[in-house]
């Protein structure tokens, strides 16, 4: 009986880090931060009801929510998925608490014009850093979350079948970006984008099919043509 009960807590404990293990992997490829999400409603509240009505007793009231918000948000991390912008991140942090602390000083100054101004400020603030992990595109961001899993989990750990599952996921998002069009103000970027979405789309294409073959190498070797062709549409829409 007492064997019983020790094989059953052994098999509890590595379906439970099985679990853990996989919802730290989903958290990884996922482009958010819950700390910025969260902040967020904290922020829609002063933008989009304090301070159209110039209601400055009512930004002194959010004072102790954008204290916490801001706090939270700089002791966030980034999702693996974003490692490549925590420079961008940090720097953007760092504007952030300033607004911050110009926020609490001009709420505290008696000085309503003031405290207006360092609202519209934070509020700023804030979309820079949103618009310091978001991609222009929701396509984008979709197939980057496929390839991040190949790039980083699947290919290096040889999880052939999880490969060639993930190359045809690949596909359906690479039609779906093949279908996006750029937000108007970066029409001028249009042929550029174009020619990068053809070659990662080439790219795209001889990894899918090459994922047949259970050549590890030259999966492999596709796989970073596609990487390195996706870095270089990305670089064109920042």
């Amino acid at each position: 009986m007492r064997r019983f009960l020790t094989i059953s807590i052994v098999l509890m404990v590595l379906s439970w880090g099985g679990i853990l293990q996989s919802e730290q992997l989903t958290a990884d490829a996922t482009a958010r931060v819950p700390a910025l999400d969260s902040f967020h409603q904290v922020i829609a509240r002063i933008w989009h009801e304090a301070w159209p009505k110039k209601d400055t007793a009512m930004l002194r009231q959010l004072l102790p929510e954008v204290e916490k918000g801001t706090a939270d948000v700089a002791a966030a991390k980034l999702p693996a998925i974003l490692h490549e912008k925590q420079q961008t991140w940090d720097e953007n942090v760092g504007k952030l608490r300033e607004a911050a602390a110009e926020y609490k000083s001009a709420a505290g100054s008696g000085d309503d014009s003031r405290l207006l101004n360092a609202a519209e400020i934070l509020h700023a603030r804030f979309e820079g850093l949103v618009r310091a992990i978001r991609p222009v595109l929701k396509e984008l961001d979709d197939f980057h979350s496929v390839l991040y899993m190949l790039y980083h989990h699947h290919v290096p750990g040889n999880e052939m079948e999880k490969v060639k599952a993930s190359a045809a996921e690949l596909t359906q998002k690479m039609d779906l970006l093949n279908a996006a069009t750029l937000p108007g103000r970066l029409k001028e970027k249009e042929p550029e984008f174009q020619a990068a979405r053809s070659r990662l789309a080439e790219s795209v294409g001889a990894f899918a099919a090459g994922t047949a073959s259970g050549d590890e190498k030259a999966i492999s070797d596709a796989l970073e043509s596609v990487h390195a062709d996706y870095q270089a549409l990305e670089k064109i829409l920042q």
